[in-house]
């Protein structure tokens, strides 16, 4: 079959099909693309060719498509994915940063940014390049530091293996993450005999790998003789679908529950064993558990430096490991007995070897009492009666009140990550959607909109700041174009709140934080600026709804619950809280010197802090 690299690429596309459990689909169901020389007549020209085959989604921004792309993934737990189509240079570099995300969060997405020609006849041109050091190198090598799989397409043929490969990445439970293939814009509309067999239908089985029996008994013996154990349930629970399976263990051990981002909602807030977020921005209820914690039990989780606490949350000076992950990386942090499986297979595995195994019964009372102490703050925040502003935590328990079990939340960036972990109660394993991997500010429309595509039976809420907002909106047009229907809650704190309150924390005092004028001081402390995102939204299509209090917010998202198009519903509250309360650090270095008084007390603290810092050897 004669076609182009562009056309026969589209073709291999749309057949390919991932299965589990028995259930068949369409890998990579459409294309996002925007396009310009590179790939206006590759790329682009294939996809008219091919409509029903490949279909496409209009972006306004390349790494707004990425996102939600990696969105779309995460929603789906990777069992399907999107193709990125960009133009040469600037297009297909501003994927760079969704790349960076998706493989972070090891979620599937495939890019095909345009490269320059592979004849190198006509160089340099147009936002070419030019290395001093070599001659193939283009602005495209900035993929492979953040792809899981990278190749530069320079022959027709070379699409053969290589396409092969990227669906084996792609597919790939613990190998998975962003995959790069470069395409140079003369070989995407380069013709080639293409063997009939490269588009046949191709299912991609994603396996449920057992554990080894030897690692499960040595698992075994290590939860056996614990006393205090403690469950931290990752993304690789929700990924794994195992949440059911996880809430039926940890009710027959009563072994609790502590989340992190991705894993929160595969056991309910309020489940009798749930005990909430661990780590930096943790309960009291996880982190008081942590800290005695003699053996940590680690499903499909990162163990990322907010979970960890920075390496401080764990406090048992004997505390073991025991990791149950799809990927070694993984399963083998903190010097653990390591098991590798798919987290509903390894959870039921266990969960067989242990019947009849349980923790002591004044154990599940000081997890339930510690629980419901926390639960009672997280009230208390709810409905603080703060003002004249109202605080961010009032706002979204009243967001919390007012959405359903299976609406999804949807946040990456800012203060409200913190505040979520700790304050979210989630009851579905995709009702709580944070990313916070790479917590990339402008993530939150864009990625609303491959949320909602993936699950267009759910309300999507996507929270999001001002500053986030600023550097990512345009996606709201997408919504609108596609007659998408996603509520944004646009907190409008005039600045970077959570940075504005780290910074003070650590004595730099809340520098370059704020959305103000210049002063006489030269710094950036004077008046609000008098930016309107209200306005801004409206102009991009939305319905948008003002409130400045906590009850015209909750009239508000009712409101925005029974539209039928994408509404924003903009809220101003205190940029300084108040927050709910900490229980866990993070590491971020103060200045070892200073003549700043603010720094110097706050290099005390951190040395202090420091301190408790260790390796889990």
């Amino acid at each position: 079959m004669r076609l182009t690299t562009a056309q026969a690429l589209v073709r291999f596309l749309a057949a390919q099909y991932s299965e589990r459990d028995g259930v068949e689909q369409r890998f990579i169901p459409a294309m996002w693309g925007i396009f310009g020389h590179g790939n206006v007549a590759g790329i682009g020209q294939a996809l008219v060719q091919y409509p029903r085959e490949m279909p496409y989604y209009l972006a306004r921004n390349e790494q707004g498509q990425v996102h939600a792309s990696a969105a779309f993934a995460k929603m789906r737990n990777r069992l399907q994915a999107f193709a990125c189509t960009a133009s040469t240079g600037p297009g297909s570099t501003n994927m760079i940063t969704g790349a960076a995300l998706a493989t972070t969060n090891r979620l599937p997405v495939l890019l095909l940014p345009s490269d320059v020609f592979a004849t190198r006849v006509p160089d340099p041109v147009l936002q070419q390049l030019e290395d001093t050091r070599g001659g193939d190198v283009s602005v495209n090598d900035a993929f492979r530091p953040v792809s899981k799989y990278f190749n530069r397409i320079s022959r027709p043929e070379q699409l053969i293996p290589a396409a092969l490969a990227a669906m084996r990445v792609l597919t790939d439970p613990a190998e998975t993450g962003a995959v790069t293939l470069a395409l140079p814009q003369d070989v995407q509309a380069e013709a080639y005999d293409w063997p009939d067999e490269f588009f046949r239908r191709r299912v991609w089985h994603i396996g449920r790998p057992a554990p080894e029996e030897a690692a499960l008994a040595r698992a075994v013996e290590l939860v056996r003789g614990a006393e205090t154990p403690l469950i931290v349930a990752g993304g690789g629970v929700v990924y794994s679908e195992a949440g059911q399976v996880l809430r039926e263990f940890a009710e027959a051990t009563g072994i609790p529950v502590a989340d992190t981002h991705a894993g929160k909602g595969a056991v309910p807030w309020d489940h009798p064993c749930a005990v909430g977020g661990l780590g930096s921005t943790g309960t009291s209820a996880a982190n008081a558990l942590a800290a005695e914690a003699d053996v940590v039990l680690g499903i499909g989780t990162r163990y990322s430096d907010f979970t960890t606490a920075s390496h401080t949350v764990f406090g048992n000076p004997d505390v073991r490991f025991v990791n149950l992950n799809v990927a070694r990386l993984d399963a083998a942090k903190h010097s653990a007995e390591t098991l590798l499986a798919d987290a509903r297979l390894g959870i039921t595995s266990l969960h067989k070897a242990l019947r009849g195994w349980q923790v002591d019964e004044s154990y599940r009372s000081r997890v339930r009492r510690l629980a419901d102490e926390w639960n009672r703050k997280a009230d208390e925040c709810f409905t603080l009666g703060h003002g004249p502003l109202p605080a961010q935590t009032e706002i979204l328990g009243a967001l919390n009140a007012a959405l359903d079990d299976r609406d999804v939340v949807l946040n990456a960036a800012g203060s409200m990550p913190g505040d979520l972990q700790m304050l979210w109660r989630a009851r579905d394993p995709k009702a709580y959607h944070v990313e916070y991997a790479y917590s990339c500010m402008g993530y939150e429309v864009a990625a609303g909109v491959g949320a909602k595509l993936a699950a267009p039976d759910r309300e999507v809420v996507v929270l999001v700041g001002d500053g986030s907002y600023l550097m990512m909106a345009q996606e709201i047009v997408t919504l609108i174009a596609e007659r998408l229907k996603v509520i944004i809650v646009l907190v409008q704190n005039h600045g970077f709140a959570s940075i504005g309150s780290l910074s003070e924390s650590l004595g730099s005092q809340r520098f370059g934080t704020s959305y103000r004028y210049r002063s006489e001081t030269g710094l950036l402390d004077g008046g609000k600026l008098p930016v309107d995102l209200a306005a801004n939204a409206a102009s991009l299509g939305a319905e948008v709804l003002t409130a400045s209090t906590v009850d015209e917010f909750s009239t508000a998202i009712a409101q925005a619950k029974a539209n039928s198009t994408t509404t924003v519903v903009h809220v101003e509250t205190d940029p300084y809280g108040p927050n709910p309360p900490g229980s866990a650090w993070w590491d971020v270095p103060v200045s070892e010197v200073s003549e700043l008084e603010s720094t110097a007390k706050a290099r005390e603290t951190y040395a202090a802090l420091k301190r408790t810092q260790r390796h889990y050897l």
